[in-house]
């Protein structure tokens, strides 16, 4: 007991130093789906929330930071769901983050370790990995707050132009992590899609009820996905480069590789070994424009123990963003490319699909923290799989939107 009573007594001066900071999103909607179910309810449905309309509380986010008086800071993100789908709440991310101060060479280092995102997404950027622009992600970043998440350490050497009279500035970081095997397993079995929910650090996914999980080469996957889980203990990593000109945009490029051995199932979770190539850049054009595009390439295997591909699929997914921001308002419109390619021959189990998604969004700002928020999705996808439920392989899903986002 005094030990503790000692330790407490060496680290309070460091917590009471510290800066605490709170911030938040609170999310209610009235949405209205012209699809099928849920792929969040274990269906092909490429939206979040199920046909028909409902209230919900689409997401209470909380960003809690300990911020010491050094490069040092803690950082926790928790999220809660009420959408009559998934009703859940629990840890996003969970990590120490070091920011040092640039040396006179304009060099300058970074990191983080513990829970975190690899850094792709240029949508979401507001607090509790929220977007400011669309109340639904692109397919990208759908799949990013769905399956591509880790515990790992990542490192970032800053080169600043300032330092050097440039407007030009460089960053190379690298990562590496684990608790990601499965990564790839919802892209094969549900496809793109379009949603704003992350999945929670503790949740499992649900497969949707297809001929070939029930029985044959795929019998022993277990009917949910632990999209976190470490099987292997080997390590994947992620680097990235990026080019910034301040205050106009910036250009970056990364290689994602989980490095998963497909040898090794356990308990119905098999590893994926899933490989992607990103590229984004956001840049700001005149009459105040802001233009995001991304695109993502990459495949995805998943074997049986004894070394037969069972799971073989190639995907692509590519969108451009332009937002036009002005007094109060925003209005933002994202067009999309998506496909997946099956490359494997196990029966039954036919994983491709291609389509386009449309969304527009329009914000007013009522006052400070405070938005409403109007949305139209339009997805038009061509996927064999949902012939096998009794659902048109070539489908169009619709979706409106309307919410109450409230920031503090």
């Amino acid at each position: 007991m005094k030990y503790w009573v000692w330790i407490l007594g060496l680290y309070s001066p460091l917590i009471l130093a510290a800066e605490h900071k709170l911030a938040g999103i609170i999310d209610v909607r009235a949405s209205y789906t012209n699809g099928i179910t849920s792929y969040v309810d274990g269906g092909l449905g490429k939206f979040r929330f199920n046909p028909d309309g409902q209230v919900s509380l689409a997401q209470a986010g909380v960003s809690y930071t300990v911020d010491w008086d050094n490069p040092l800071s803690a950082h926790v993100v928790a999220n809660a769901y009420w959408d009559g789908v998934e009703d859940n709440i629990g840890i996003t991310e969970a990590y120490l983050k070091y920011k040092g101060l640039p040396w006179d060479n304009g060099l300058r280092l970074g990191g983080k370790l513990g829970i975190i995102y690899p850094e792709i997404s240029m949508e979401n950027i507001a607090t509790a990995w929220s977007s400011p622009y669309t109340l639904t992600y692109s397919g990208i970043n759908s799949w990013l707050g769905e399956e591509v998440r880790h515990i790992g350490a990542q490192i970032s050497v800053d080169y600043l132009g300032k330092f050097h009279d440039s407007r030009h500035d460089f960053t190379l970081s690298g990562e590496f992590f684990k608790n990601n095997d499965t990564t790839g397993a919802m892209l094969a079995w549900h496809g793109w899609t379009s949603s704003s929910r992350q999945t929670l650090w503790q949740e499992t996914l649900p497969l949707s009820d297809l001929p070939s999980l029930d029985g044959g080469e795929l019998g022993s996957q277990a009917k949910e996905s632990d999209p976190f889980l470490e099987l292997d203990d080997r390590i994947g990593y992620h680097v990235k480069t990026q080019w910034r000109m301040q205050g106009l945009g910036r250009l970056e490029v990364g290689y994602y590789d989980n490095d998963a051995d497909t040898r090794v199932v356990i308990e119905g979770q098999y590893a994926w070994l899933t490989q992607f190539v990103h590229i984004g850049t956001k840049w700001r054009l005149p009459y105040n424009i802001e233009l995001i595009a991304q695109y993502m390439k990459g495949d995805t295997l998943m074997k049986s123990p004894d070394g037969r591909n069972i799971v073989d699929n190639g995907y692509d997914s590519a969108f451009i963003l332009l937002s036009h921001r002005w007094q109060k308002h925003r209005l933002s419109a994202r067009f999309e490319d998506f496909s997946v390619t099956d490359n494997d021959l196990t029966f039954d189990d036919d994983n491709s699909e291609e389509g386009q998604a449309m969304t527009v969004s329009y914000s007013y700002q009522l006052k400070k923290g405070w938005f409403v928020q109007a949305e139209y999705n339009r997805i038009d996808s061509l996927r064999p799989a949902r012939a096998e439920q009794g659902f048109p392989e070539d489908l169009v899903e619709q979706q409106w939107q309307l919410a109450s986002r409230y920031y503090f």
